[in-house]
Formats: structure tokens, C-alpha cells, sequence
């Protein structure tokens, strides 16, 4: 009776352990939660506080034109990718890299990766891209032809 018992304190412990843990929210939060430009005179309201209308300027946040956005980083450099877009890392050096990435996936708008990559301007290097999918320059060539 006693084992029993134990059996079912036990059991409850462990359904209020998984009632009490946060749960998992698979979904982007609010672009417009992210930060507040205070404008007393307005009358949009983001987290109780008064804030600049931001609906005119989230849809000009990023771009898809297929522009490419290229830098060469050293240690300690950042670079932060435009919102949304499509996105790689390429180590042109011997050495070996790091990188620490975060990733979000907001984005209103519709991107094409074939464009992205293969119509981009200033276009991307043969070289890249043909390392990043694994096949040969020529078939590159053929595939922006």
C-alpha cells in the first residue's frame, strides 16, 4: 500500500513539474515589440507605451532586389544580415573561423533563392558557388546562363 502510495506522489510530481515548466512558443515574436521610439503625441501604443508608428516603415526594412551585401570580417567585426533575406558565410581564408549566428525568419515579402544567389548584384563568385553546392564552376556558368 505504501509502494503505491509513493507510486502516485511520485506521478503527480512529475505532472505538476510539467505543468509548472514554460512551455515552448513556436512563432516569431512581433516586429514591433522589438523597440519603442517615444512620441508623446501619438496614439499607437506597444508594450503600455507610447510609441512612433512603425507600420510605414517595416515593410522598406529589407529588400529583396537581390543586391548582395558582402563584407570581409576580422576578429571582433560584426555584420548584421538585412531581415529575412537569404544568407551564407564563406571562409576565403586558410585559417580556420568562427561564427556565432542568430537566425529569425520575419520577413512579409516573397525572396526567390535561385535569384538570390545566381542573379545577385554584385554577383556572387563562381568560386562560392560552386563550393557552396558542390559542383563545378561550368555547371555554374550554365545555371546563370
Amino acid at each position: 500500500m505504501a509502494r503505491r502510495s509513493c507510486k502516485l506522489l511520485l506521478a503527480l510530481l512529475v505532472i505538476a513539474a510539467m505543468a509548472a515548466s514554460p512551455l515552448a512558443l513556436a512563432y516569431d515574436p512581433s516586429p514591433l515589440q522589438d523597440f519603442c521610439v517615444a512620441d508623446t503625441a501619438s496614439f499607437v501604443f506597444a508594450n503600455r507605451l507610447v510609441c512612433k508608428d512603425p507600420a510605414a516603415r517595416c515593410t522598406s526594412a529589407s529588400s529583396t532586389d537581390g543586391t548582395l551585401f558582402a563584407m570581409f570580417l576580422s576578429k571582433g567585426n560584426v555584420f548584421v544580415f538585412p531581415k529575412g533575406l537569404v544568407h551564407f558565410e564563406f571562409n576565403c581564408c586558410a585559417s580556420l573561423a568562427v561564427g556565432i549566428v542568430g537566425l529569425s525568419s520575419q520577413n512579409p515579402g516573397l525572396i526567390r533563392v535561385a535569384d538570390s544567389l545566381f542573379g545577385a548584384t554584385p554577383a556572387i563568385t563562381d568560386e562560392v558557388l560552386a563550393k557552396a553546392f558542390k559542383i563545378a564552376a561550368a555547371t555554374v556558368q550554365r545555371i546563370k546562363a
